[in-house]
């Protein structure tokens, strides 16, 4: 069991409105039972949305309640909504028993290796893959394949 970034089996779930498709994903679960989740499509943000950045870190630090998450125009923080959907993505990892998760690499929920901070992209993990990984699930990235 999987659990796997739903833009990466091509829901139209980005905050752009597109969807990531990847046939390496697609190919690479081929044989697994998988568990699609979009944390900021769970925690109730609309598809399209403005674009969010961590700001003064990255997932750990947004945890920790040194970072936040926000709307790179309008400044408007939306940690909550972030953490949300991290919790709801965790709920239903450990409902399913999933012991992985494959997740979008440089998004600020998912990110695993590189996320924006302040409009640079650079190392660090998002906030659902932060809270993932906290309880022992092994996060990977689309990138990886």
């Amino acid at each position: 069991m999987v659990l796997v970034s739903a833009c990466l089996l091509g829901e139209a779930c980005r905050y752009d409105g597109r969807s990531q498709r990847s046939e390496r994903v697609l190919a690479a679960l081929a044989d697994k039972d998988v568990i699609p989740v979009c944390p900021e499509v769970a925690s109730g943000l609309p598809v399209p949305r403005p674009p969010v950045d961590l700001r003064g870190g990255t997932g750990v630090d947004v945890w920790a309640g040194r970072a936040v998450a926000v709307e790179r125009a309008a400044g408007i923080d939306r940690t909550e909504a972030f953490q949300q959907g991290a919790r709801l993505a965790l709920e239903a990892a450990q409902r399913f028993g999933a012991t992985v998760a494959l997740l979008k690499e440089k998004s600020p929920s998912c990110g695993s290796q590189r996320v924006y901070e302040s409009g640079q992209l650079r190392a660090g993990e998002g906030i659902t893959t932060a809270l993932l990984r906290a309880k022992d699930i092994t996060v990977l990235s689309d990138e990886d394949l």
